[in-house]
């Protein structure tokens, strides 16, 4: 993990790790970290492109802390490269943890989205 004490990117999204997100260890699933980063970027890349955009790659995942139930997991996304028709974004996850207010980052990874037509067909990011 880096040194680094303020998240990179855009705020996209924020909400709370709740009870039921726990794995059987009692810390938040990762997978359910990984889906709130993936809702994050989509949320930017929709706005990105002016269209629907969708998954196709998630690459370089560290996880580096536990998530507690409490904590609030706030995603960051910073566009990282563009093509025709694709957009990686680099996000963070960062908890601001229930008591004490510190906010350590917990995750992060590259995700590749692919602008898309209504059929579902790979459309250019510039057409829209």
């Amino acid at each position: 993990m880096t040194d680094e004490q303020t998240p990179l990117g855009e705020l996209a999204i924020q909400t709370l790790a709740m009870p039921a997100d726990t794995n059987p260890s009692g810390d938040i699933f990762g997978g359910w970290v990984l889906s709130q980063m993936d809702i994050a970027g989509g949320i930017v890349t929709r706005k990105t492109t002016r269209g629907r955009t969708v998954t196709v790659a998630v690459d370089a995942m560290s996880f580096y802390l536990p998530v507690a139930v409490g904590d609030t997991i706030c995603c960051y996304v910073k566009q990282v490269k563009s093509g025709n028709t694709s957009i990686t974004v680099s996000i963070e996850a960062w908890a601001s943890r229930q008591y004490g207010g510190e906010s350590l980052k917990v995750t992060e990874g590259l995700f590749t989205y692919v602008a898309v037509d209504q059929s579902g067909l790979p459309e250019m990011i510039n057409k829209r």
